[in-house]
């Protein structure tokens, strides 16, 4: 295991006294209960209300945003079933720590006492790294819990996702934010804010928990002797916060109404929400990214460009940055709103999703599985592939579902925009494919 993970690094700082632990730390939630923001995993009926129900949990992946409680809950899970807890991160951690880790768990297990192993960041292994846990997790020695920030599709590799459960924390809206506030409130006493600043303070934060906390911190620590408003917050962070009237729209309302206004193909009202949260000093990367969900979720292919317009106006906006770069941004507003709209990409995904859940693991026909050794060749893998290019009209009419499950129609493209095109030619090959095998 020793070539497979890297030399040590140098050791985590030593830890403080209770008193002297950041905010963030201190208010870690003490029960699963207490965890904010992810009652679709904690709850009795998620994920992981009912591993803890049944008290035996299988190796699983944390999946989420920054802030959003992923050591939290890892650390609690161990409590809520009686089992060790071990924690490495693949930031500081070395083999030293891995192979003291993994020895301790195998003598805890033959002693009756099973562990979990968090491993954070875990992404941060490469491939190979990852291999060297497969080992310990298949004999039992350890269950594993992995947090990423990242897409475990593309971070993970096959054989670590196989043996784990991939699940999906949310980024803590404005509610839960405002929980998490109030707590330190509890522990700290009163912000030093406006009921207005308060509120841009918890926009500010973007779903990120422990930045909230972080900025908390330093208006605690800072002795402030007066309450600041929205724009003296601004100034004392050294960043943009959104001023927003609290009594009549704010943060969520006004990126509602935005979203809205682009859906319902008006430019004006578009623009006149995005000017009502630029000008209140919304960060304009949480604009785009909503400009950019939206290209997907609302046009998708009735008009391809709008996503490469959304992404061009956030390489511009980067390049530019304020106020210059904000003109791209409006750019990209204003080709959303006059784009053909579509939703069948996003239906599309969600049928797909449910879909591929409800049907597991069934392995794709063998006619379109390659066979690079002779013995995938001798069980049929790639026998009779028809290659489209070498077909008439370069369409073999093929049938790539696998054994046992019926052809499903996921996306329904509709006659707006480019998207007519493509219902043309999904209609001509479904013509086709009927004709080739012998159907009216």
């Amino acid at each position: 295991m020793s070539d497979l993970f890297p030399q040590d690094l140098p050791p985590a700082p030593l830890p403080v006294a209770d008193d002297e632990a950041p905010l963030a730390d201190r208010l870690r939630p003490a029960a699963l209960g207490e965890v904010i923001g992810q009652e679709h995993l904690t709850g009795e009926e998620g994920a992981i209300g009912r591993m803890v129900a049944a008290g035996r949990l299988s190796s699983m992946i944390l999946w989420g945003p920054p802030g959003t409680g992923k050591t939290s809950i890892a650390r609690l899970l161990a409590d809520a079933v009686g089992m060790r807890f071990t924690a490495v991160s693949a930031v500081f951690s070395g083999v030293a720590d891995l192979k003291k880790a993994f020895a301790e768990a195998e003598t805890a297990a033959r002693a009756g006492q099973r562990t979990l192993l968090f491993v954070d960041e875990i992404h941060r292994f490469n491939r190979a790294q990852q291999d060297g846990f497969l080992p310990f997790v298949e004999r039992g020695a350890v269950t594993l819990v992995g947090a990423t920030t990242e897409n475990p599709s593309f971070a993970l590799n096959a054989a670590l996702l196989s043996r784990a459960q991939v699940l999906i924390l949310h980024r803590l809206d404005a509610a839960a934010l405002d929980t998490l506030l109030a707590r330190a409130e509890e522990l700290e006493g009163p912000l030093p804010l406006t009921p207005d600043a308060r509120a841009a303070l918890v926009a500010s934060a973007d779903g990120d928990g422990r930045f909230l906390l972080n900025q908390a911190e330093t208006l605690y620590n800072a002795k402030i002797p007066a309450p600041l408003d929205p724009a003296g917050l601004g100034t004392f962070l050294q960043r943009r916060v959104a001023v927003y009237d609290k009594d009549r729209d704010g943060h969520y309302n006004l990126i509602s109404a935005l979203h809205k206004a682009l859906r319902g193909s008006d430019p004006q009202a578009a623009l006149y929400y995005m000017a009502r949260m630029l000008t209140a000093g919304e960060e304009p990367l949480y604009v785009l990214r909503r400009l950019v969900r939206f290209a997907s979720e609302d046009i998708g292919l009735a008009d391809p460009q709008a996503l490469t317009q959304c992404l061009a106006a956030k390489d511009a906006y980067q390049f530019l940055g304020s106020p210059e770069g904000e003109l791209a941004i409006v750019q990209a507003c204003l080709y959303l709103a006059a784009a053909p709209k579509s939703n069948a990409a996003y239906t599309a995904q969600k049928a797909a999703w449910k879909s591929a859940k409800e049907t597991g693991s069934l392995a794709p026909p063998a006619h379109i599985l390659n066979a690079p050794t002779k013995l995938m060749k001798d069980i049929g893998y790639g026998a009779n592939y028809a290659y489209d290019h070498e077909a008439e009209d370069g369409f073999s009419g093929a049938d790539y579902w696998p054994e046992g499950m019926e052809a499903q129609t996921y996306y329904r493209p509709v006659e707006r925009g480019f998207e007519r095109e493509v219902l043309k030619r999904l209609e001509w090959w479904g013509k086709k494919r009927r004709e080739m095998r012998g159907e009216s």
